[in-house]
């Protein structure tokens, strides 16, 4: 009998189909989630059908997903932050894909991380080996791998939990009226661009803290340091757009500021603060700005 993985249903899957929520939960396509389907699942141990619905808090049984290195190690340039035995940070450079995905299959952060850490191999999801997190394309900056199969678990859990501190930097368009603020609004699919995230009434509960950090008066411009509570995709390019502040360089959410010249989305991840899976120690781990946002800066009055 192959052996078993139970998943608890987070908040964020609540009332989820089975076969969605364990694609989620274990970083798989939907056809890896119906391989699993057909060997058997139970939820709170009552036999389940792929459409059936799931409630938060319910513990879902399925065999654990079969460890195959699909992806290729690939050389792929990235500084790594900080390391030891259980958690490796790396600073993740922009343009980079973190993992395979469509339409992206090779030159991934994942491939590059398999290639300098092949131990990495069999922790956590295929083809996500390690990674905690994720960053998009076009964002830079710290993300968090478990070196070791036991704190990968511990991590995805403080993750889930919200036990870990994520910051960005970001450039935004305009003046804030306010040097601090949380914008708490539901994010979900655009329903008139389904390529696009929105702050819709059926989404999924989302929560963005923001600081000032500079206001470029002259510039018209704020930089903002920004503190995810949630990870909803697109979350603080989302929450900004719909406060009236576009990141600067996001055209697909409303940025028109041609005359700042960003080389691209002007977002950086620059803080981790984690509890150290094997000792329990707060960690901050800090990216500095990479030079081609640092220029953006060095433009604005």
């Amino acid at each position: 009998m192959a052996d078993q993985i139970v998943l608890e249903v987070p908040d964020s899957l609540d009332g989820a189909r089975v076969d969605k929520a364990i694609a989620e939960l274990l970083h798989l396509s939907r056809a890896g989630a119906s391989v699993l389907m057909k060997s058997g699942v139970t939820v709170d141990g009552v036999a389940v059908r792929p459409a059936d619905r799931v409630t938060r808090g319910q513990m879902i049984t399925c065999a654990q997903p079969e460890r195959t290195m699909a992806m290729v190690a690939e050389e792929v340039a990235f500084d790594v932050l900080y390391e030891d035995d259980d958690v490796i940070v790396v600073d993740k450079p922009p343009g980079v894909v973190v993992h395979p995905g469509r339409g992206q299959t090779r030159g991934t952060l994942a491939a590059g991380l398999i290639n300098r850490f092949p131990e990495l191999v069999g922790v956590g999801a295929a083809d996500r080996w390690g990674l905690v997190h994720r960053l998009d394309k076009d964002t830079s900056g710290a993300i968090l791998v478990a070196h070791r199969e036991g704190s990968f678990q511990t991590l995805t859990e403080d993750l889930r939990r919200r036990r870990i501190t994520r910051e960005y930097t970001t450039l935004v368009e305009g003046r804030m009226g306010a040097e601090t603020g949380t914008i708490d609004a539901p994010i979900g699919r655009d329903p008139a661009q389904p390529t696009r995230q929105a702050v819709v009434p059926t989404g999924k509960p989302a929560r963005t803290h923001y600081e000032l950090i500079r206001d470029f008066a002259g510039s018209d411009a704020s930089l903002l340091e920004v503190r995810l509570e949630t990870g909803r995709t697109h979350q603080i390019r989302v929450h900004m757009a719909a406060i009236g502040h576009p990141v600067v360089g996001d055209r697909t959410y409303g940025a028109t500021r041609e005359d700042l010249r960003p080389p691209r989305i002007f977002l950086h991840a620059s803080r981790l603060t984690f509890s150290h899976p094997a000792t329990d120690a707060e960690m901050t781990v800090e990216s500095p700005l990479p030079d081609d946002l640092s220029g953006v800066l060095g433009r604005l009055s």
